[in-house]
């Protein structure tokens, strides 16, 4: 009789667990999403601490330059310098390794700007319609049809060159941000939220049409409330998923346009490795494979943990 109870038990827990618990369980069973977020973990790692085992300091520091004043400027990988020196004669692998919180910093904001732009017009037009929906998605569609890319391009170089100081210094925190970079993100950003707002407008549809929902409004919950303690909780998991691709797509194009030398000049992301050291490739090759290699592990390790978790947080899915 005992046993049969404690079985009952252990089923009605099975039964109830929540949904970010049974997400958890799909994804741990998911090895693809598992090496996506060891990956991500790992870059995240290096981005926040890198600077505690680079070989060399950050470029701008004092020492960055040593292996140039030493004649040792490109030299190929060796015992001493694992990943080789740059054609500029720093340390391939400290320039890697200091690169990757620029990098992150991209991703991250750029995502950041991105998700909260998509979901304030993509929530807007699913949730009203009409002609409210209607504007919104001409506004939306007029951004999907520009060549992103150029405009970019155009606006990146408008902005940077009309920057005096290389950093700016955020007040009471005392944080120094790179000026130029933060241009670049902010640009990069204004340009990538329209795929997603349609995204964000299409969930909104689905989720207002549900039984729920429609309780709420018959009890008279006002809109701000359907909005955000019913419909944006349902989404989330889709906003999760796209999160992780957002920042994997961020990195990528940053990369493209430091790569054709529009970024700045004065922060080392990987892209800005590529571009100093693409005149010279046949020479000092190992100073474009080694960054070019971090930002295939990083895209992929993000692009592997987006699929993992959309697996997990489908809920058309059924352990």
């Amino acid at each position: 009789m005992a046993k049969t109870e404690n079985e009952a038990t252990m089923k009605y827990k099975r039964r109830s667990a929540s949904q970010w618990a049974v997400a958890w369980r799909r994804f741990r069973r998911n090895r693809a999403g598992l090496v996506g977020l060891v990956i991500v973990v790992s870059v995240f790692f290096v981005g926040a601490f890198g600077g505690f085992f680079a070989p060399y300091p950050a470029r701008g520091e004092p020492g960055s330059d040593a292996p140039f004043y030493r004649g040792e400027a490109r030299f190929p990988p060796s015992w001493k310098y694992l990943f080789g020196t740059s054609t500029g004669g720093t340390d391939v692998l400290s320039d890697v390794i200091h690169g990757t919180k620029y990098t992150l910093y991209v991703g991250i904001l750029v995502t950041l700007i991105t998700i909260a732009v998509a979901v304030v017009v993509g929530s807007i037009a699913g949730f009203y319609g009409g002609w409210v929906d209607n504007i919104l998605m001409r506004t939306t569609e007029v951004f999907l049809v520009f060549p992103s890319l150029l405009f970019i391009l155009v606006f990146v170089r408008v902005f940077t060159l009309t920057i005096g100081d290389p950093f700016w210094t955020i007040p009471l925190i005392g944080l120094r941000i790179p000026s130029g970079l933060t241009i670049v993100t902010l640009v990069l950003g204004a340009f990538n939220w329209a795929s997603n707002a349609r995204m964000v407008r299409g969930e909104f549809f689905r989720v207002r049409e549900l039984e729920f929902v429609e309780a709420e409004k018959a009890l008279g919950a006002n809109n701000m409330r359907i909005i955000f303690k019913h419909i944006l909780p349902n989404i989330l998991s889709s906003l999760i998923v796209v999160t992780s691709l957002t920042i994997a797509y961020a990195i990528l194009v940053e990369a493209a346009v430091s790569f054709l030398g529009f970024g700045d000049v004065n922060t080392v992301t990987w892209g800005q490795i590529l571009q100093e050291n693409w005149s010279e490739t046949r020479n000092v090759w190992w100073a474009e494979v080694f960054p070019g290699l971090a930002i295939l592990i990083t895209v992929f390790g993000f692009n592997l943990l987006g699929d993992g978790l959309s697996d997990a947080l489908n809920p058309r899915l059924r352990d």
